[in-house]
């Protein structure tokens, strides 16, 4: 496989008696983009924080190039994948250019600030601003920026639209999928919108009580496949779009 290829083997994640993901085994391509959809409480979160060791399995492995996530302290597994989730997690009492730094600065490593702000289309002078100065969406770059500036190569994105506006989340899709292609990345998002996920991805995989019940590409789900549980999903923009239709006629 490409590099920044994951896989998953017999996965298994138990709260308790719950089990958030069930057996789950399948491989992600390096270089792919990957939406993991489905209903809150599905397992999606779950799964994607078992890549980067937020949750530890109960059983089962996660693996990247071949290499057990396991193998190895975590935070050093961390810097090599970026890392945005919904509710940001900057530091209120860092500017941008330290929040954008840290993670290299812990590691050793220094960053162009200059060229991190220009990466995810931000003014060079938001460096020196305080976190409340901005944005929600001016700080979901920054936090994109600051996932990405130790160089990684993997970015995992946990609902990470989720509360902003439809206009800033439509168009931090498109930047993001821009720099999944001009950065090379692996990118997995977990999101609870199909249409989202049909726009933005290469490959759906729609997850139901902890198991992924459809893998399919968007042009497979839009034209009517991958099963009763995928399709209950794809119908919600569907008939968004056929209402909007209906408006405009």
């Amino acid at each position: 496989m490409p590099a920044n290829s994951i896989a998953f083997d017999n996965l298994t994640k138990r709260f308790g008696q719950t089990v958030a993901v069930d057996a789950v085994s399948l491989a992600i391509a390096g270089g792919s983009f990957v939406a993991l959809v489905g209903a809150s409480g599905s397992g999606k979160s779950t799964l994607l924080k078992m890549i980067n060791r937020l949750i530890e399995p109960t059983e089962g492995r996660v693996t990247i190039d071949g290499r057990d996530v396991a193998d190895g302290p975590a935070p050093t597994l961390r810097r090599r994948i970026g890392y945005v989730f919904q509710g940001v997690g900057l530091f209120p009492h860092m500017t941008v250019a330290e929040n954008i730094a840290i993670g290299a600065r812990i590691a050793g490593d220094t960053v162009d600030i200059g060229a991190a702000l220009d990466q995810v289309e931000l003014p060079r002078d938001v460096a020196d601003r305080m976190p409340d100065e901005l944005s929600g969406g001016q700080r979901q770059r920054v936090g994109i920026a600051r996932a990405l500036a130790p160089g990684a190569k993997l970015l995992l994105l946990d609902e990470a639209f989720g509360a902003l506006d439809p206009v800033t989340r439509d168009a931090l899709g498109t930047e993001i999928r821009r720099l999944h292609a001009d950065l090379g990345l692996t990118t997995v998002l977990v999101t609870h919108d199909m249409a989202e996920a049909l726009l933005l991805a290469d490959r759906v995989l729609v997850m139901s009580n902890g198991r992924i019940v459809a893998d399919a590409t968007p042009a497979q789900l839009a034209s009517g496949g991958g099963g009763e549980e995928a399709q209950a999903l794809v119908a919600v923009p569907r008939e968004q779009a056929e209402r909007l239709r209906a408006l405009a006629e």
